[in-house]
């Protein structure tokens, strides 16, 4: 163990400290506990105590969140433990990596912007391509973020209508046993589509915009036959596909109008003789160009700290 000594950082906004030490000091403790350091407050700086190269990753993970946390936004857990992933990474990364405009606004006023590399990536990737696969593990924002560049689309004007389907796959229950009619027994499966919208564009409007058909919401299956013009079209849940689903569904993509296709690879419900059109699609497409795919990891993810432990859990156990 290294020679303990301590470095001093100067803080501009104070509003930071409160946030970085506010109730039950969560946040500090976090950074502490990961690399072994203390954090110490005085007026208008923070003093970082501990083992040199311990100090300097901490200097690094506190400048990386003071440059990038809104002023008036609290800083969570997962965006302290996300700092603390790039500046424990070889090389310093560039806190402005992570700068984005916001990409859209929630009904109450929130705004939607990435919060990891991966994320930022798939954003720019939706403005620069027609057609974007992003793949990876639940948690990772791949659906909110395209419903939220869907909605700005629409709002831009850039699009006429937005559509968002899934295949109707059951994991693990029958579709057949639900109440109700053929609607009814869907409806649990696009829950997850209609929950992104409801948050970014609000209830009514929701309502409203489906009855005029410039939202719509339905099973993979109802998109056979169809030609997709002027619309931002999202596939979710991809990996439960078949290879014939995949290019029926891509194949309606019209003027005017962008896919986005998200999947977890590793999440695959379709029965086990048949093939997942989603990794068909990853060794067909991924050289064609105009399509783009991100491939997203376990440090992108953005739920409960618990998500990431799960899913390093169930992939060492899959390696073993």
């Amino acid at each position: 163990m290294g020679e303990v000594t301590d470095l001093l950082i100067p803080v501009e906004d104070p509003g930071f400290i409160e946030k970085l030490f506010g109730n039950y000091e969560e946040n500090a403790k976090i950074i502490e506990k990961t690399l072994d350091i203390n954090l110490r407050v005085g007026d208008g700086e923070i003093r970082i105590v501990g083992v040199l190269d311990a100090i300097r990753i901490g200097e690094r993970t506190l400048r990386h969140l003071m440059e990038t946390t809104e002023q008036k936004a609290p800083i969570r857990a997962q965006e302290v433990r996300y700092a603390i992933h790039l500046s424990m990474q070889k090389g310093e990364v560039d806190p402005n990596v992570l700068l984005h405009e916001v990409v859209t606004r929630t009904y109450s006023g929130r705004g939607i912007k990435p919060k990891t590399i991966g994320q930022k990536t798939y954003l720019q990737s939706i403005q620069d391509h027609d057609v974007v696969f992003g793949i990876g593990p639940a948690g990772t924002g791949k659906t909110y973020l395209a419903v939220a560049s869907a909605v700005q689309a629409f709002r831009n004007n850039e699009v006429h209508k937005i559509i968002l389907t899934r295949p109707a796959v059951e994991a693990g229950e029958r579709l057949g046993f639900l109440p109700g009619d053929l609607q009814d027994k869907v409806d649990p499966y696009l829950r997850p589509l209609n929950d992104a919208l409801f948050e970014i564009v609000g209830p009514d409007n929701i309502l409203k915009y489906k009855e005029k058909g410039l939202i719509e919401i339905a099973p993979l299956a109802y998109m056979r036959g169809r030609t997709l013009d002027n619309a931002f079209v999202i596939l979710d849940e991809a990996q439960n596909t078949t290879p014939e689903q995949m290019k029926m569904f891509l194949t309606r993509l019209g003027f005017g109008s962008k896919a986005i296709i998200t999947g977890d690879i590793t999440q695959i419900d379709l029965p086990e003789k048949k093939k997942s059109g989603l990794k068909q699609a990853i060794l067909i497409l991924e050289q064609v160009k105009g399509i783009d795919f991100v491939f997203f990891s376990k440090h992108d993810i953005v739920r409960h700290k618990l998500v990431q432990r799960i899913i390093e859990a169930y992939e060492n156990y899959g390696s073993k």
